[in-house]
């Protein structure tokens, strides 16, 4: 049965990946205050008007999701995170990068506004 919240979603998955996805959840909720929790994709997701920030943890990385693109700088600022489609993927054996994160957060919320 799919996850109906981030909570339920966050009980799913390893607890080192859980503490990281719990920051992330803070760290957006503190960039964009506006945003509501909600789901898509089956991932953790936040809305504005519509569905802007999405991430999810797998075996060896926290996917961020969907791609930046409307700021050139910023995205070659991603490239090593970024996979051939433009979505991000930080490592889970590398220290997460809260502050390129948050600002991942920003640049969606005013993309996808």
């Amino acid at each position: 049965m799919p996850h109906q919240t981030h909570e339920e979603y966050f009980a799913s998955v390893t607890p080192e990946a859980r503490v990281l996805l719990e920051r992330i959840q803070a760290e957006v909720q503190a960039i964009v205050p506006d945003a509501t929790k909600c789901m898509g994709y089956q991932m953790p997701a936040f809305r504005q008007k519509k569905v802007f920030f999405y991430f999810a943890a797998f075996k060896k990385h926290i996917g961020v999701y969907p791609p930046v693109t409307n700021d050139k700088a910023f995205v070659l600022e991603l490239a090593r995170y970024r996979g051939p489609k433009g979505n991000l993927s930080f490592p889970l054996n590398e220290p997460l990068p809260i502050d390129l994160i948050r600002k991942v957060a920003a640049a969606l919320s005013t993309q996808y506004s």
